[in-house]
């Protein structure tokens, strides 16, 4: 089905990114449902939420969606607003360059000029009105076809979750906001390395957050990526066609699988930088959950059943069953519809590997 597209509006286009299986939040975040459908802060799940944070900038017919096939009915079920052809559903998850660039084939054949805003679907921003003013500033530069556009969130700790940007010389002001020339894309870090780009005060956390025309990013996915260029052109040639589904269900699966950042980002000599100061977080692990949570007169954070004993610095997290702790610092202790989780905190990042332990041993029903 061919997305629907409101010309009328300014030339933003919103792209969500709504395929991340958010396994350092394992076990509330399961395959099944992952963080992106989870209600984490509120009423809303983090999808809606980021649907509704862009509300003003752009008219549902401007928003539209990338998720895995196995998740299109349950995006459908929470974005009624959003026309159904503006869900595109991959075939299978295949890296973030391959989602951006399927988003941004469609753009293309529907107006190839628009500005893409590329958002994942699963991010916290405390302040809505400076996330929207440093996303017009973006969508400025990004109107010219000159820039590749990321927001830059000014670390406030040396976290070693994120990736992290280098910034340069200022390159010009668009709407009284000082834009840098972006020098390198840094993986995550380890604790001394992060530490030293805190110090610095010239690296800026990735927030994962792009904005560039559709045309100009298919251009560099072809000079950089062209495996991928030609994978997503005899996609192209099918948009709209009744051979649409059979083609994308055929190239898709088969496309490079890289992130956008790895394959692109880190590459190309035209990415510019609008820093972003709007209490942004990706809550990717339970410290991060347990950050916007109140704590006891012990550090600890307890949501749901649990009696805590000479207990400091713990996250609970107990949805059915009473957790009960004594003597213990430290720890992670999650329980979710009969699944438990006991990891020392400061090992959530590595959350994922549990996840994999499971999938060897055969107990798929628990992810």
């Amino acid at each position: 089905m061919r997305p629907k597209c409101d010309k009328s509006s300014n030339s933003l286009r919103v792209v969500i990114l709504a395929g991340g299986g958010g396994e350092r939040l394992w076990p509330l975040s399961s395959s099944k449902r992952p963080k992106q459908f989870l209600r984490l802060f509120g009423e809303k799940i983090m999808l809606q939420e980021t649907v509704h944070r862009v509300s003003g900038l752009v008219s549902a017919e401007n928003v539209y969606i990338i998720t895995p096939r196995k998740y299109g009915s349950m995006v459908k079920e929470h974005l009624t607003g959003i026309p159904e052809g503006n869900v595109l559903e991959e075939p299978c998850g295949c890296g973030t360059a391959a989602a951006v660039g399927l988003a941004a084939r469609f753009l293309a054949t529907l107006e190839p000029q628009a500005v893409m805003v590329v958002l994942p679907a699963d991010h916290y921003i405390a302040d809505v009105k400076k996330f929207k003013e440093a996303l017009l500033a973006a969508g400025e530069l990004a109107a010219s076809g000159r820039w590749l556009v990321t927001l830059g969130v000014a670390p406030t700790r040396p976290e070693i979750g994120y990736g992290y940007i280098r910034c340069g010389e200022q390159i010009g002001e668009v709407r009284g906001r000082a834009v840098y020339r972006a020098i390198c894309f840094i993986e995550k870090p380890g604790y001394e390395q992060a530490c030293m780009f805190l110090a610095q005060g010239d690296h800026l956390w990735n927030s994962g957050m792009y904005v560039w025309r559709a045309d100009l990013i298919l251009e560099m996915i072809k000079r950089y990526l062209p495996e991928l260029a030609r994978g997503l052109d005899i996609i192209g040639e099918a948009i709209g066609t009744e051979r649409q589904d059979a083609v994308l269900e055929e190239i898709y699966p088969v496309l490079p699988q890289i992130t956008i950042e790895y394959g692109l980002m880190a590459r190309v000599g035209n990415v510019a930088v609008v820093p972003l100061d709007a209490g942004w977080d990706d809550v990717g692990t339970w410290p991060a959950w347990a950050r916007y949570r109140q704590s006891d007169e012990n550090g600890n954070v307890v949501d749901g059943h649990g009696v805590l004993v000479d207990t400091e610095g713990c996250v609970v997290y107990a949805s059915r069953h009473l957790v009960a702790t004594l003597g213990v610092r430290d720890l992670i202790i999650v329980e979710e519809n009969g699944r438990f989780l006991v990891c020392a905190k400061e090992r959530a990042q590595e959350i994922k590997q549990v996840v994999t332990a499971l999938k060897e041993v055969g107990y798929y029903h628990a992810i």
